[in-house]
């Protein structure tokens, strides 16, 4: 961390959602406040997802300790959408506490000041990973750099504030002009808030992941595969495929054999014995797991009928390729 952060009196965490360093290098000419600011890339977690990194920069704890092991996960052979804090059976709330499935503190039990999207304050998944904070809620990008002022302007030690505008142009329309245009935008947005800061405040820059533009590279799971899976958890390009019972080393030969000249696949056990998850991994953690990872290397995304949203993903994240597990830690001062 540059030194600039470590000695200010006042720090502006801003994670920009889906800003991945590679995407950032190959487009420096539309960035040239993000450019000017000190620092360089650092690793995200795995999967590259956003769920389980938020979980992680708010917690400080690792994917395997605090258990939000991805965006779409196992519980009780149902599958929990984080985010959106769903199962099939509908808002997961009240079923699925958030409190008891991610137990850990968000910053230390400090209560710092959050800013971001109003309508999140209230989501299953913020109770997950930032119970007991303050929210200071914006409805658009304008009014978020009012309630950093406001924040800033009250003398608030440590500020973490979220955007996901990057995240979503990617997811729809990849890394094309669209991404660029908002690219551009945020990096205007950047300067805002320096203009912001006082003079001995800084503002720390990074993001969750990077994003792999796959277009309609998707690919259905084979049919020797399809008939040892009981269902799937996981997303895209982080696919955890659950076997029938007795079927596990079945399952792992028929994914290898199928579809392992386009992701990496791996067991759980393996997932675990190799570090993916960190140094450590609760039994919690580790019963949300599937019994094999299918895991893209190339620029593919596996097909699962049940992960749908209104519209195809063209960009897409979770894997552990460069381009989506590099991500800036930038400081910049006013």
């Amino acid at each position: 961390m540059p030194a600039a952060a470590l000695e200010a009196n006042q720090v502006v965490l801003l994670v920009l959602d889906g800003l991945g360093w590679e995407q950032l290098q190959d487009r420096l000419a539309l960035a040239p406040t993000l450019a000017a600011l000190t620092g360089g890339p650092i690793t995200s977690i795995s999967p590259s997802t956003t769920a389980t990194a938020l979980t992680s920069i708010a917690t400080g704890l690792t994917p395997g300790e605090h258990g939000v092991v991805g965006y779409r996960v196992a519980v009780d052979h149902e599958v929990l959408n984080v985010l959106r804090w769903t199962t099939p059976s509908g808002d997961a709330r009240k079923r699925i506490d958030p409190r008891r499935f991610q137990p850990h503190a968000a910053f230390l039990n400090q209560r710092p000041c959050i800013v971001t999207k109003a309508e999140f304050a209230t989501t299953g998944f913020s109770g997950a990973h930032l119970a007991d904070v303050r929210h200071r809620g914006y409805r658009v990008s304008s009014t978020m750099l009012v309630e950093l002022r406001d924040a800033l302007a009250a003398g608030e030690p440590f500020i973490y504030a979220y955007y996901d505008g990057i995240d979503k142009v990617s997811h729809e329309y990849g890394l094309a002009d669209h991404y660029d245009a908002e690219l551009g935008y945020v990096d205007r947005l950047v300067a805002d808030v320096l203009g912001l800061l006082p003079r001995d405040a800084a503002l720390v820059i990074t993001a969750d992941h990077g994003q792999v533009d796959v277009g309609h590279n998707t690919i259905p799971l084979a049919s020797d595969v399809v008939s040892h899976v009981s269902f799937q958890s996981g997303e895209g390009r982080f696919r955890w495929l659950h076997a029938r019972p007795g079927r596990a080393e079945a399952l792992r030969e028929a994914v290898e054999a199928c579809h392992g000249d386009t992701g990496w696949v791996r067991t759980r056990d393996q997932t675990i014995d190799e570090g993916w998850w960190g140094p450590s991994v609760t039994d919690a953690s580790r019963q949300r797991f599937g019994d094999v990872a299918l895991v893209a290397r190339e620029p593919v995304s596996y097909i699962d009928d049940a992960d749908t949203g209104p519209y195809e993903l063209v960009g897409r994240h979770g894997s552990l390729t460069g381009a989506e597990m590099y991500v800036p830690l930038l400081v910049g001062e006013p």
